[in-house]
């Protein structure tokens, strides 16, 4: 079953010199329980292909399917409810509020939701932050802890409303070789739990661990995908 349908998706921005294009003409499917790692040299497309995947980008041309869904057509206030609600996303720069607790960040998904009670949310929060490995800095704010401790909240953060799919940009480029290991591990874990993992790298050891591996070159796919 597939979970992610990417048609003839093409992507160009305006420049000084013209029309650039980022993507060109690209086609993906990827089936649920895949974990898929992208990976391609700076400047590739790596990540402008996940943006528009998860909606914080839009295409020039062509159709992206999301769990049934057309995103392509989605608004941008459609697309942000949508998302929070169905996909995890993870950044290299964790991108944490800091300001926030460590708990405080992983429920504020949650709170824009609104599925669950205060209660509810804080537990669930509670539980995620343990299951990555960090419920005892549950009350930190994110500087009083290391940069993979950050990492894991920002995954559990993404798991805060149980979405099918996590995409993961560049995950563990700022993380040392043994958090690295812990953090795909953890990755590996949500693909064994049913979830969809895509990660977009441009290290090429991490590519050991997807199920697939999709190489992008100049905004195109080349080789088909290499099976792992």
């Amino acid at each position: 079953m597939s979970l992610i349908q990417l048609k003839h998706l093409v992507k160009e921005y305006d420049s000084l010199a013209g029309k650039l294009t980022a993507l060109k003409e690209v086609d993906l499917d990827v089936s649920l329980g895949e974990f898929v790692v992208i990976v391609g040299k700076s400047g590739a497309g790596k990540t402008t292909l996940v943006n528009m995947i998860a909606g914080l980008a839009q295409q020039t041309a062509g159709e992206i399917w999301v769990n049934g869904i057309p995103v392509h057509q989605l608004s941008l206030e459609q697309s942000a409810k949508w998302r929070g609600r169905n996909i995890g996303v993870v950044f290299q720069s964790f991108e944490l509020l800091p300001t926030l607790t460590v708990l405080q960040n992983v429920t504020l998904p949650m709170d824009f939701a609104g599925q669950l009670s205060e209660r509810e949310r804080r537990q669930r929060a509670l539980d995620l932050l343990a299951q990555v490995g960090i419920a005892d800095h549950a009350k930190k704010r994110p500087s009083a802890v290391s940069g993979g401790q950050q990492q894991r909240v920002s995954i559990a953060r993404a798991l805060a409303n149980d979405p099918p799919l996590i995409i993961a940009d560049e995950p563990t480029g700022s993380l040392d070789s043994n958090t690295t290991t812990a953090v795909l591990d953890l990755f590996a874990h949500l693909v064994t739990k049913g979830k969809t993992v895509i990660i977009v790298t441009h290290d090429r050891d991490i590519q050991k661990r997807a199920t697939r591996v999709v190489e992008l070159v100049d905004g195109e796919f080349i080789n088909g995908v290499q099976k792992c």
